[in-house]
């Protein structure tokens, strides 16, 4: 059967032949390993220059292989010692992620709650092993449903484990049964005295009384949910900055009206980011009001891979008809 190279499949092809793996060692690790591969090389010469010391002969006969080889020898276990290092090191992170994966998906939940008159869906796709994207739905006293989703600056790990910091303080509070603002304001303190310097969040904190459809929210600087269906859009836009910047920063609560056959979305900056296009807002509602396909199968669509460099999350929360 002959294989036909793809342009791409060529592109990556060189880019992994020219790529110096090195760069990503530590300095001092690659240093020695480029000095095994430097010996390596000098030894090839003097095997063919016959001499280990230019302009003169030396050694002389059989012993000058012998020192090529042994040289050589030399230069192959420094190289081959430094990458068999750095091997076991990726082996063992590669090993952490994919544990910290795991843990991580435990804290996301797995099966929405039933939530009676009202039908969710959800999207979670982290970029790396893990991310930094977070999102809950708990129920809670007086048919009240409380949705939350929050988005850490950067990615990875150090995300992921500030994501799930993020989760604990939600379930605690949401325990004691808080006000909506208790939960921007506790949150934010929480993070701006112990998060790494540098590190924030986004977050959207929506209460919704599910035999009313009334809505209640705090938008700590998030991408504004949608609500749509019957009438125009409605953007719940921000509220307040984003979670651990500043100390004492000022939330204030919103309202909507969830009607019948209208739903929310909610979705972190992954969604828009790889959107193809110059207008990719424009783009998003046009998938919202599409009549072909689901409303959910329309936003995946819309995720170009070749974009995508960050987690997406999406929820989406239909109110069904009488």
């Amino acid at each position: 059967m002959s294989r036909v190279w793809s342009a791409g499949k060529l592109r990556r092809a060189l880019h992994y032949a020219l790529y110096d793996w090195t760069r990503e060692m530590p300095r001092s690790k690659r240093l020695i390993t480029w000095t095994g591969i430097l010996i390596q090389g000098y030894a090839i010469y003097s095997g063919f220059a016959r001499t280990l010391a230019w302009p003169w002969i030396w050694p002389r006969g059989g012993y000058l292989y012998l020192a090529v080889f042994l040289l050589y020898c030399f230069g192959y276990m420094l190289m081959n010692g430094m990458l068999t290092s750095e091997f076991i090191r990726k082996t063992q992170l590669e090993s952490d992620q994919i544990a910290a994966r795991k843990i991580q998906q435990t804290l996301i939940p797995q099966g929405l709650p039933e939530l009676p008159g009202y039908h969710a869906e959800t999207i979670y796709k982290p970029f790396r092993e893990v991310g930094g994207d977070y999102f809950d739905v708990i129920d809670l006293p007086g048919d009240r449903t409380l949705f939350v989703l929050a988005d850490v600056s950067g990615k990875g790990v150090a995300a992921a484990l500030l994501a799930a910091n993020i989760q604990a303080l939600v379930r605690s509070i949401a325990s004691r049964n808080e006000a909506l603002l208790a939960f921007a304001t506790q949150i934010n303190q929480h993070l701006f005295r112990y998060a790494p310097a540098g590190r924030f969040a986004t977050a959207v904190f929506l209460m919704l009384n599910r035999n009313s459809g009334e809505l209640k929210f705090v938008n700590a600087g998030h991408n504004a949910p949608i609500i749509f269906g019957l009438g125009p859009m409605t953007p719940l836009k921000a509220t307040g900055m984003p979670l651990g910047l500043f100390a004492e920063p000022n939330y204030e609560e919103g309202t909507a009206i969830v009607h019948y056959d209208e739903t929310i979305l909610m979705f972190t900056d992954g969604l828009p980011d790889s959107i193809s296009g110059n207008d990719p807002e424009r783009l998003l509602r046009e998938s919202l009001l599409a009549q072909s396909g689901t409303t959910m199968s329309n936003l995946a669509a819309l995720i170009d891979p070749e974009l995508n460099e960050d987690d997406v999350t999406i929820l989406l929360l239909r109110r069904n008809a009488c």
